[in-house]
């Protein structure tokens, strides 16, 4: 039914090819004040634009708070194309690329949040007892008090933006043009993992970390198409965004921030980047699944998209 809801509005294909060159080509435009800035900032200390081509001095040559906010930035502006897409060029209501239900679900957005934002508090609190070796106490009032007002703004805009994207926008798109659930599956988590190829984790763990990349979007749609609406998903990745944000950070991670803690450990490629996806992720999807009372798996995760006037026709659909 999620899918299928674009059926009822303008969903020929090239629409949806139309609409990633459009919402692709606002993102950059987003990203244009943080290169900028750093520009100015580099050249201010006499160094060359060619710095800039070192991630490590890209993430660093701007206070680590205006940094954050204006690598948020171009993910808000890409939410805002997104909005224009779906309203303008197809003409569909935004809540229909949000779920299936009459309303926005908020419980459920809440459980999402709620339940990623415990466990990784939980575990990051007993991991830090447990080898306070690997964390440094950084916790400074006034810089995590303004990170803190920029991670509860622009967070949730950033993690909606990649959700209305890749679980909304394209599952909705890809699932109207095949015809089946599996295929906009499986290619949305394979694209949303792709592109996070290029970040600094990926040069300091090896490609290994790419399965939990690719595995948190599988996990993500899975729980789209389960609950039929993406208020689980949209919960649950700014949950874990924003209290990653705030609780700790290291020198080789993409979001450099004033969190609590600073992880000085060197990275591996064991419970961390494989516990999530073969483990975590299972529990939490065991679940939701057990919350909300989910069944017929096969037909949600890999049946046929069926269109509402076929059903009306033959309801055994």
């Amino acid at each position: 039914m999620f899918i299928a809801q674009a059926f009822k509005y303008d969903h020929e294909w090239w629409r949806y090819l139309v609409g990633v060159i459009i919402i692709f080509a606002a993102s950059q435009i987003g990203s244009v004040p943080f290169l900028l800035a750093a520009m100015f900032e580099v050249m201010q200390n006499g160094g060359s634009i060619a710095d800039l081509e070192d991630i490590n001095v890209l993430m660093s040559v701007l206070d680590s708070n205006l940094t954050f906010f204006l690598m948020l930035l171009s993910f808000a502006i890409g939410l805002l194309a997104v909005f224009f897409v779906v309203k303008y060029l197809h003409r569909q209501p935004f809540l229909k690329v949000t779920t299936s239900r009459g309303k926005m679900d908020w419980g459920r957005f809440w459980f999402g949040f709620l339940l990623i934002a415990g466990v990784t508090i939980v575990l990051t609190v007993a991991d830090y007892y447990s080898n306070p070796q690997d964390y440094e106490l950084q916790f400074n009032l006034v810089p995590f008090l303004i990170l803190a007002v920029i991670g509860i703004i622009m967070v949730p805009l950033q993690t909606s933006f990649e959700e209305y994207l890749f679980r909304g926008y394209l599952m909705q798109g890809l699932g109207v043009i095949v015809g089946n659930k599996w295929f906009p599956l499986f290619v949305t988590s394979l694209v949303f993992g792709g592109l996070h190829f290029f970040n600094p984790e990926v040069d300091k763990i090896g490609n290994i970390i790419m399965f939990y990349y690719i595995g948190t979007g599988l996990f993500l749609g899975i729980i789209t198409l389960m609950d039929e609406g993406m208020e689980l998903a949209l919960g649950f990745h700014a949950g874990n965004n924003l209290v990653g944000a705030l609780l700790v950070t290291a020198d080789w991670t993409v979001f450099r921030t004033n969190s609590v803690l600073l992880d000085i450990s060197e990275p591996s490629a064991g419970f961390d980047v494989l516990g999530p996806v073969f483990v975590i992720y299972p529990i939490f999807i065991g679940i939701m699944a057990f919350k909300y009372k989910w069944t017929n798996w096969g037909e949600k995760l890999f049946g046929k998209v069926i269109k509402p006037e076929e059903i009306i026709e033959n309801p055994s659909l």
